[in-house]
């Protein structure tokens, strides 16, 4: 019984410590309407565009930066290329197969600062139902100001992820380059400590 009382109270103890200093985890929003992320393929005819439903999150569990984890989903059926041929054969099985797989993910796994504003972010990139290690590598503007922007690239093999077709009379590299433009602004909590 003394037992239970004791666990009881240090739980209690530990969710009232923990509630008490939210104000110490750095909190962000990132704004969609002002935030893209685009791709881009080498191919003999230009295969470039953008999604138009997304979401991203940026969360910390302390102002240490390697404590932070970047989630973004896409929505794969909104892809835009500009060209309702082009849309149709990426939403299609060979491509993103987005009736069986609607969405596009990555999950980092680890922050590294590797400049004063420059970071390599390892994390699970899905898309087709198949996950991989990839690197994304990110510039930060605006760091510890409240406000800014988080510009990155990443580049993957399409054919790792099963997307070995091409599309009739155009020749297409299997490098994809992914490029992200985030507007992120801190609501609450301390700045991110970083390296100078």
């Amino acid at each position: 019984m003394r037992l239970t009382v004791s666990c009881l109270l240090a739980s209690i103890l530990f969710l009232s410590m923990t509630r008490a200093h939210p104000e110490e985890v750095p909190v962000f929003k990132i704004a969609p309407l002002e935030s893209s992320i685009k791709f881009d393929v080498e191919a003999s005819v230009a295969i470039k565009g953008t999604f138009d439903k997304w979401d991203a999150t940026l969360t910390f569990t302390s102002p240490d930066v390697t404590t932070g984890a970047l989630d973004v989903k896409i929505q794969a059926d909104n892809v835009d290329t500009g060209s309702g041929m082009k849309n149709g054969k990426l939403k299609g099985k060979n491509f993103f197969d987005v009736k069986q797989n609607p969405y596009i993910t990555f999950h980092s796994t680890k922050i590294v600062q590797t400049g004063p504003d420059t970071f390599d972010v390892d994390g699970d990139f899905t898309i087709r139902g198949v996950t991989k290690a990839e690197k994304l590598t990110l510039n930060v503007t605006g760091a510890g100001a409240g406000s800014g922007t988080v510009q990155g690239t990443m580049a993957f093999d399409r054919k790792q992820y099963g997307m070995n077709s091409g599309i009739p009379f155009i020749k297409i590299a299997d490098r994809v380059e992914v490029t992200v433009d985030l507007k992120a602004t801190r609501i609450s909590g301390p700045p991110v400590a970083l390296k100078h």
